[in-house]
């Protein structure tokens, strides 16, 4: 037998990509990977351990599984931020012409995320990020996360300090259009 578990995340299949180290992989590809090894798990029975990079010649998981089973966990964390994060900031709508420009809005299905609120449109920059991206941003009630916490300013999350208003746009309207 040969371990290729590279390949099953990255969709490499030449003799470069089929490879048993799953060191450097994404968050992404890493949970590519666990949906492979569920998937096998789910429906096929175990016939033995191959040894090499993830078990030992008595079929003990080595260093090298345990990593990867934290890195795994690791990506889960990740994207259940990531889930998170975009309940509290959905994405925008958007269209593009060229007679118009840009057009950004906000609905209570906007990105795909349904909410009893539509917001505002606003730039959100992430650490480590290339640039901001449309997020919708709920402009009343508490900041996310202090629901029942006391007193707050009832402006919402548009006093996150991760958020930039479009130059040009009324930053309270539910939309924003740049013009060509």
């Amino acid at each position: 037998g040969r371990d290729a578990s590279r390949a099953f995340a990255t969709g490499d299949f030449t003799a470069a990509g089929l490879v048993d180290d799953v060191s450097a992989l994404s968050p992404g590809e890493l949970l590519a990977l666990r949906g492979w090894l569920r998937f096998y798990s789910d429906n096929y029975s175990p016939v033995g351990k191959l040894v090499g990079r993830f078990y030992d010649e008595n079929g003990a998981p080595t260093e090298a599984l345990k990593q990867a089973e934290a890195a795994m966990e690791e990506a889960l964390k990740l994207q259940a931020e990531g889930e998170q994060r975009k309940q509290q900031f959905p994405p925008c709508n958007s269209e593009w012409s060229s007679a118009k420009g840009s057009r950004f809005w906000c609905s209570r299905e906007s990105g795909g995320v349904k909410r009893d609120w539509a917001g505002v449109p606003r730039q959100l920059f992430q650490p480590g990020a290339r640039g901001g991206r449309c997020v919708c941003v709920r402009s009343t009630g508490p900041p996310w996360g202090t629901l029942g916490t006391g007193q707050h300013s009832d402006r919402g999350d548009l006093d996150n300090p991760l958020l930039q208003e479009y130059q040009g746009c009324d930053p309270l309207a539910p939309q924003c259009v740049l013009a060509v």
